[in-house]
């Protein structure tokens, strides 16, 4: 079926033209198109959302593509008794809590920690054969979907998480709007997690 086609119909539409309902009942299904509908229809609403709560900008990108992960791995959690984009500003608000949760126990664990034993000399990390086997397999798995991705997709990716460059100067170079920064580094990211989990 053409990712344009409505959900149970003859007639052919936009996905763009969708309601908020069909876009979910299309993600149900697995269909990116009407992923990266809703993607592009909230992304701006829900990153407010979170960068209100977490004041920072990086954290509030990363925190957004992990909510919008969610929304497309667990679709089935959207139960039709609110609106959809309620169900979104959920899954953001949980993702942005668990978040903080996070930050607020790493804060409390290194408050408990004596200076001296953060850089001590006896602290060794050691892997074990199996470690280094699973890490291997892990690495191949990633690189076989990277293969997936065009050429400035990764260069988008290593702008942002090596060189740590803002979404709006990494449009300007590779001559990309903003959203299309946004979704590549979503995919991306989405394969690496995908390939990760399956190890």
């Amino acid at each position: 079926m053409s990712p344009n086609a409505k959900l149970g119909g003859a007639a052919t539409r936009p996905v763009s033209s969708l309601a908020d309902e069909e876009l979910f009942a299309g993600i149900q299904t697995g269909s990116e198109a009407h992923f990266d509908e809703l993607y592009r229809r909230y992304f701006t609403r829900i990153y407010a959302f979170i960068q209100a709560r977490v004041h920072n900008r990086a954290d509030a990108e990363e925190l957004t593509q992990e909510s919008f992960t969610v929304v497309f791995r667990s679709p089935q959690g959207f139960s039709g008794r609110s609106s959809p984009l309620a169900w979104i500003y959920g899954v953001a608000r949980n993702t942005v809590n668990n978040h903080l949760r996070r930050s607020r126990a790493q804060t409390d664990k290194l408050d408990q920690v004596e200076p001296q034993h953060l850089h001590s000399a006896h602290t060794v990390w050691t892997r074990t054969p199996e470690d280094d086997l699973s890490l291997d397999r892990t690495l191949a798995a990633m690189e076989a979907s990277l293969e997936t991705v065009a050429p400035w997709q990764l260069e988008v990716f290593r702008l942002r998480h090596v060189e740590d460059l803002p979404i709006d100067e990494i449009a300007g170079r590779v001559e990309r709007s903003n959203d299309a920064i946004r979704s590549s580094l979503y995919r991306v990211k989405r394969l690496l997690m995908d390939a990760g989990a399956e190890r």
